[in-house]
């Protein structure tokens, strides 16, 4: 009996790499195009391959990802038991992987980077590309409270992402304008003799110049968009 012949999945690899040219992991499971030269696989068992600029970088890179989870559980306040209850990580898992005993995969830091509320690349340390709105300074303020500047124009409006932590309220007054958006948690506004309670996708305006305290409406950090216009300055909603 015939039976039609249907290409292994390598040479279907093989077909479309001669087109675009596979990636190089591709390359590397499909192996060699052309049969080596003969002896040209016969080394020394003593021969050792010299690791690569790129891969020392690299270990570098992922050796330095323990220390910066455990210091930014120490200024979080938690524990280990405490972080592992909220990310479902085990507690063994999370000390190896702060005292560099395991290798840190995205399955562990996403839900890592998600409890703390920072982006992957504060956890890994991404190398900077060049251009300072891409990789911002954080500022921090007491224990937890984090304030990180999208903008840098002095005299104009300023734009600040701010991670909040619990605080007593102290109303305060100055020039200028301010617009709250709440990316998580809930934010307690106090303006004058209100009291607000905001939630994340809620926003509020105000004129600075009235007596304000905004923060935390719990024990938990709230994480805002804060706009400030030293001049006076009003956002400006279009529909169209």
């Amino acid at each position: 009996m015939l039976r039609a012949h249907t290409p292994s999945t390598v040479q279907r690899f093989r077909a479309l790499g001669s087109v675009i040219g596979p990636p190089p992991y591709v390359e590397a499971m499909l192996g060699p195009r052309t049969p080596p030269e003969p002896g040209s696989l016969r080394k020394s068992q003593n021969e050792r391959v010299a690791p690569s600029s790129h891969d020392a970088e690299l270990a570098a890179i992922l050796d330095a990802i323990g220390p910066r989870l455990r210091a930014l559980r120490h200024e979080r306040g938690l524990t280990l038991e405490a972080l592992a209850a909220r990310t479902g990580i085990s507690v063994s898992t999370l000390s190896r992987l702060e005292s560099v005993l395991r290798r840190p995969t995205l399955d562990l830091l996403i839900p890592i980077a998600r409890e703390h509320r920072v982006a992957l690349d504060r956890l890994v340390a991404a190398p900077a590309t060049g251009d300072p709105r891409v990789h911002l300074e954080p500022l921090r303020h007491g224990r937890e409270s984090v304030v990180v500047p999208l903008t840098r124009y002095p005299g104009r409006l300023q734009v600040f992402k701010q991670v909040l932590a619990p605080r007593e309220p102290r109303l305060q007054t100055h020039d200028g304008r301010e617009w709250l958006y709440v990316l998580a948690g809930d934010l307690r506004l106090i303006l004058g003799e209100r009291d607000l309670l905001l939630r994340p996708g809620e926003a509020a305006e105000f004129d600075t110049r009235e007596p304000h305290w905004f923060g935390p409406a719990g024990a938990e950090p709230v994480e805002i968009l804060h706009l400030y216009g030293p001049r006076g300055d009003q956002v400006v909603v279009r529909t169209d």
